[in-house]
């Protein structure tokens, strides 16, 4: 038998003690269904070999070498990571088009006395299944966009949010950037693919009855693009805007980019880009800073002489509608305790009808 999803939730939900992803190591770093495990029955370097001679010797020999690596791989996942299963356990198997490979898998597995089935489809039908959530549907979702100036600690108020019961999607956490020209984090950003499937997991496990705070952001984050369904959901979103004073979103900036600000010749080279937009007397002002340790002063001054500056052009373009403006003294731990119990009460006392 073979499981046949109508939908990602339907996929998402399907039963299986465990999900098995056959396909490469580089395939499933791509992108995999939630909650796999990765046994390749052909690495990186034997899938790659496979295909070179099926197209430049003989579909034949490509087959034969292909089976005779795939029951050695299968063998030795068998012997080791699978070992330990009982006869009950039922695995869910899937390569990328839910032929050759998981086939062959599941039937190994199947002659032992497990009960495995396939993925119809393999991940073909999956990434099918987020694509056309993400792009051909509309989110039945109702989202609050949070606001502010660059530096109004609007990533660190979600978990404080969530933590009030407020419903949040944190699409800079999922898409692993900071959201700015100086957004960079260790490790990198996940595959567009890989992002798009975390996002629609994130969105299935929120209630449509309910509001979803998501922070205000541009159509990209980092490489990341914002899939259809929810830019257009974020573009009718309502506001709730936070402010606080020059000097503390300084600090706070200071703080939260203490990494990008500790290295003076890196910082010089993500700056280069805005020579063109800022000219190159500021951004050179903005290097010396650096050069000199005066963290907070380079913070003070890209806040006010860059980041405010983009931030009011893009407010009146998109003229968003601003339900409620919420001040703030400061952004210590004390402070944003405080914002986080206005800004929930807020939310909460929105309803989906009014967004």
């Amino acid at each position: 038998m073979t499981l046949a999803p109508k939908s990602i939730a339907d996929l998402l939900d399907h039963g299986f003690d465990t999900v098995i992803d056959v396909r490469s190591p580089a395939e499933f770093a791509e992108d995999h269904i939630p909650g796999a495990i990765n046994l390749p029955v052909l690495d990186n370097e034997e899938r790659a070999r496979v295909g070179t001679m099926y197209k430049q010797e003989s579909p034949f020999k490509a087959r034969k070498l292909g089976a005779a690596l795939v029951f050695q791989n299968a063998a030795r996942h068998v012997a080791g990571p699978l070992a330990q299963h009982e006869g009950a356990w039922r695995p869910l198997v899937y390569c990328w088009r839910g032929g050759q490979r998981s086939g062959t898998f599941a039937w190994m597995l199947k002659e032992i006395g497990w009960r495995s089935e396939l993925v119809q489809g393999g991940y073909r039908t999956f990434r099918r299944l987020v694509k056309n959530y993400l792009y051909d549907e509309s989110l039945p979702h109702r989202l609050v966009q949070l606001g502010g100036y660059t530096g109004t600690a609007k990533t660190a108020l979600l978990p404080l949010l969530a933590a009030r019961g407020v419903q949040v999607l944190d699409l800079e956490g999922l898409a692993r950037h900071r959201g700015s020209l100086l957004g960079e984090m260790p490790g990198g950003q996940p595959a567009q693919k890989g992002f798009e499937t975390a996002l629609a997991q994130a969105l299935l496990a929120l209630d449509p009855a309910r509001p979803v705070v998501v922070e205000a952001e541009s159509s990209k984050i980092g490489e990341i693009n914002l899939p259809p369904a929810l830019w257009d959901a974020m573009k009718v979103a309502p506001w709730v805007e936070v402010a606080a004073p020059l000097e503390a979103r300084s600090r706070y900036l200071s703080e939260a980019y203490a990494d990008i600000l500790a290295d003076s010749e890196a910082l010089a080279g993500k700056l280069g880009p805005l020579r063109y937009h800022r000219g190159h007397e500021l951004v050179d002002a903005w290097c010396d800073l650096s050069r000199a340790g005066e963290v907070l002063r380079l913070c003070q001054s890209l806040a006010e002489d860059h980041y405010d500056p983009a931030y009011r052009k893009a407010m009146k373009t998109i003229d968003p509608t601003v339900v409620e403006r919420f001040e703030t003294s400061g952004l210590d731990e004390a402070a944003l305790d405080r914002l986080a119990d206005r800004i929930a009460e807020r939310v909460s006392g929105l309803h989906v009808t009014e967004i």
